[in-house]
C-alpha cells in the first residue's frame, strides 16, 4: 500500500492485479461454431486439410500452358469451359485452350490463366486469340496457398471474430471448444434508490448504475442477469448475493463499499467469502471490494463491490470487473485491458497532487493523419453522468499538476473516436 497525507491506499496496479488472480477462467466447453462468435478459444485450431484445397483461377480468363504464349499474338482452339464447381471434362494437351471462370478448378496441364480483357474470341468462340504471354502461375491460385494442412490456425486465447468463423468454416470445422460466455450478475443497494418514472420523494434518487452496468456488461460480450435492487436490509442483501452466487459466474454490487457506508453490503460480503476492501489510490472509483465466494455448487465465484457513485461505479468497471470478466471469459491477460493510446490535449487537463492518478473523462477524435486529441467531456465530478455519457476516452493523469494545452497524454479509448469535427 502507498499513503497519502497519512492515509493509507492501495497501488491501482496492485488492485488490477489482486482482481485478475480472482478471476480464472471458465471451464471450456465444445460448442458449434455457428454460435461462437465472441467466444475465446481453449484450444489451438489447426487445419487438417489444405486451404483452397486444388488449384483454381482468380480471374474469368483462357487456361493455356505459359510456353504456347510465349510469343504473341497467338491464336488457339478453345476446348472446353469450366466454371466454378465444375472440373475439366479433360486435361490441357499443349497448344489449346479453355474458357475458364473465377474460382474454377485449373486443368490438369494448365499452368497459367490469362485473363480475359487481354484476349479476342476467334471463330464464334472457338478459338481465342491470346495478346499477352504470361509466366507459369499467371492468376492461378494454388493448393494450400491460404492454409497448409497441419498449420495452426488460431490459438487458445483468440476471440472468434466473424472472419475467424468463416475461416473455420473453410476448413469444416464445425465444433469448437471455447471457454463459455460468463453469466453476470449485477444488483445494486440503498434505501435511496428507486427505478421508474414516478416522482421522487424527499431523499430518493432513481438508481441509474444497475441499468448502466447491465448494459456494460451485454456490451462486452457477456451474459447480464438482473439480480434487482436491494434495500439497507442485512436479510434482502443476503438474498440477492445468495441467488447471484447460485445462478451466475460473476457478480457485480454497486454501493455501500466507501469509508462510513452503512456496512450491510460488507458484513454480508465477509460472511460469503474471503473479500479484500480496498481504498484504490485513483480519483474517481477509490473504493472497491473484490473477492471469491464459493457457490453451493463448489464453483469460485468474484464477487465485485463496485462504488455507488454513478461516474466512480463505471469507471470502476472498466478498471476492475471488465479486465476480470474477460480474463473469466478466457482472454489472456495482455488483452483483458482496453487500448491505451497517445494523444494531444486540446485544452489543458489541470489537477492537485493527491497521491492518486485520476481519469479524466474525455471526447477523444482522430485528427489529422490518424494523430489521436481529446478534450474534457464537461464535468468531472463522481455525481456527474451526463458527461461521463459524452466520453468516449479516460485520460490517464498521474499524480502532479496535470496536463498543460498542447502536452501529451495517455488514454484509455472507451469507443472508437470520430474522424470528424468536434461536435
Amino acid at each position: 500500500t502507498t499513503s497519502y497525507g497519512g492515509r493509507s491506499m492501495t497501488p491501482l496496479d496492485e488492485a488490477i492485479a489482486h482482481v485478475l488472480a480472482g478471476c480464472r477462467p471458465l471451464p471450456p466447453a465444445s460448442t458449434p461454431a455457428a454460435g461462437a462468435r465472441g467466444r475465446v478459444l481453449a484450444a489451438d485450431v489447426v487445419a487438417a486439410e489444405p486451404v483452397p484445397s486444388f488449384a483454381n483461377t482468380a480471374m474469368d480468363g483462357y487456361a493455356v500452358r505459359a510456353a504456347d504464349v510465349a510469343v504473341v499474338p497467338v491464336t488457339l482452339p478453345v476446348v472446353a469451359e469450366v466454371a466454378a464447381g465444375h472440373p475439366a471434362p479433360r486435361p490441357l494437351a499443349a497448344g489449346e485452350a479453355m474458357r475458364i471462370f473465377t474460382g474454377a478448378p485449373v486443368p490438369e496441364g494448365a499452368d497459367a490463366v490469362v485473363m480475359v480483357e487481354r484476349t479476342e474470341r476467334r471463330d464464334g468462340g472457338k478459338a481465342v486469340e491470346i495478346q499477352v504471354s504470361v509466366d507459369v502461375g499467371n492468376h492461378v491460385r494454388e493448393p494450400g496457398e491460404d492454409l497448409h494442412a497441419g498449420q495452426r490456425v488460431f490459438g487458445a486465447g483468440d476471440e472468434l471474430t466473424p472472419a475467424r468463423l468463416g475461416v473455420l468454416a473453410s476448413l469444416g470445422i464445425d465444433e469448437v471448444t471455447v471457454h463459455p460466455r460468463p453469466r453476470v450478475g449485477v444488483m445494486s443497494t440503498g434505501d435511496e434508490l428507486v427505478t421508474g418514472s414516478a416522482p421522487l420523494q424527499p431523499g430518493q434518487i432513481r438508481d441509474s448504475n444497475r441499468p448502466a452496468l447491465l448494459a456494460l456488461v451485454e456490451h462486452a460480450g457477456f451474459e447480464p442477469v438482473d439480480l434487482g435492487r436491494a434495500p439497507d436490509d442485512e436479510a434482502a442483501i443476503a438474498a440477492g448475493l445468495a441467488r447471484g452466487v447460485t445462478t451466475c459466474d460473476a457478480v457485480l454490487t454497486s454501493g455501500g463499499v466507501s469509508m462510513g457506508d452503512i456496512d450491510l453490503v460488507k458484513v454480508v460480503l465477509d460472511r460469503l467469502g474471503d473479500m479484500r476492501w480496498m481504498q484504490v489510490a485513483i480519483r474517481p472509483a477509490k473504493p472497491l471490494a473484490f473477492g471469491v465466494v464459493r457457490s453451493p455448487d463448489k464453483r469460485s465465484v468474484p464477487v465485485f463491490g463496485l462504488p455507488g457513485n454513478p461516474v466512480s461505479s463505471l469507471v470502476s468497471f472498466e478498471l476492475f470487473a471488465r479486465p476480470g470478466l474477460r480474463r473469466l471469459a478466457g482472454y489472456p491477460h495482455p488483452r483483458v485491458h482496453r487500448p491505451r493510446m497517445a494523444a494531444t490535449a486540446d485544452e489543458a487537463l489541470t489537477r492537485r497532487p493527491d497521491g492518486k492518478t485520476h481519469f479524466v473523462r474525455v471526447l477523444a477524435e482522430a485528427g489529422e493523419r490518424g494523430a489521436l486529441h481529446v478534450r474534457s467531456s464537461g464535468g468531472q465530478g463522481s455525481h456527474q453522468l451526463a458527461a461521463m455519457a459524452r466520453a468516449n476516452a479516460l485520460a490517464v493523469l498521474p499524480d502532479g499538476d496535470g496536463v498543460t494545452l498542447g502536452g501529451r497524454v495517455e488514454v484509455i479509448l472507451l469507443d472508437e473516436p470520430p474522424t470528424q469535427g468536434w461536435a
